[in-house]
């Protein structure tokens, strides 16, 4: 295995775009979330509220009917529209054209909602963020695997990796896997942990921030919305995901401070990430 490329702030500063003054919302970038179920429609307002405080001009999120108050209510700079299911994502379809889209926070494993991600792998060339339940769904059908298209974000938690390539016996097994995993579907892993690691084929990124205080419920939900956000403003796959996993993880070296590991929750993330972007201006 060869050695990681860290992701420092001088690395990041290689590949950070500052806002240009003259900018609009029409081309800072419109971003899609797909995300909720019955009982996790937070998972969508997370990622969504994410997504939107990291820069795109304009996000719209795809949950149920039964999150559209909550969504209306909560983030009111987002735009929403429903599947027709009053509890899960029954169907993935809406009339705009994203640059980028998130799917999977919350979505659960319903026999429709698989249905549905299945439909949309066929006919998605939007580059693209797969998480959580849509990972587990991925799992299930590893025939869908080919379905992926180049440079397609998967971001597991060590569990969800597990699923997805089987389980290792050592580090370095498991880093075989995963960049075999990478090399033959062409796709970037974001392999969440302490610390996080990128797998974009033999290449292999490791983050120098965040702390343990990351480890707290929605945290993956709201680097999801981080990452589609900057793929919807222009960054490459790769590039959107070495920045997003950076900022991520500075709002947790930012605010531990104040919160203590403790009371650090994924809002909290959400909240210091104005900080986390003034640090690279």
């Amino acid at each position: 295995m060869k050695m990681p490329v860290t992701i420092t702030q001088a690395e990041i500063k290689k590949i950070y775009k500052p806002i240009n003054p003259y900018t609009h919302k029409g081309i800072q970038g419109h971003a899609t979330i797909i995300a909720g179920s019955y009982g996790k429609i937070g998972a969508a307002v997370l990622a969504s509220k994410a997504c939107i405080k990291s820069g795109c001009g304009l996000v719209t999120t795809l949950i149920p009917k039964c999150g559209y108050e909550i969504l209306q209510s909560t983030i009111p700079e987002v735009m929403v529209v429903t599947s027709t299911h009053e509890e899960y994502i029954s169907e993935i379809f809406f009339e705009i054209k994203p640059q980028a889209i998130g799917i999977g926070p919350g979505i659960g494993q319903e026999p429709n909602t698989q249905k549905a991600f299945y439909e949309f792998l066929k006919t998605n060339k939007t580059p693209v963020v797969i998480d959580a339940d849509a990972l587990n769904i991925l799992s299930q059908n590893k025939s869908w695997f080919t379905l992926l298209q180049a440079d397609t974000v998967l971001t597991p938690h060590p569990k969800e990796l597990e699923r997805l390539i089987g389980n290792w016996n050592s580090d370095n097994e498991k880093f075989e896997k995963v960049i075999e995993f990478s090399k033959k579907y062409r796709v970037i892993i974001v392999m969440k942990g302490a610390p996080t690691h990128i797998i974009n084929g033999a290449a292999i990124y490791q983050n120098t921030t965040g702390n343990a205080a990351l480890a707290t419920a929605g945290s993956g939900d709201v680097l999801t919305g981080i990452i589609t956000s900057l793929l919807a403003q222009g960054y490459s796959a790769i590039q959107a995901a070495q920045l997003g996993v950076y900022l991520h993880g500075l709002t947790a070296d930012i605010a531990l401070p104040e919160t203590g590991y403790q009371s650090f929750i994924a809002s909290s993330i959400i909240e210091n990430l104005g900080k986390a972007f003034l640090s690279l201006d």
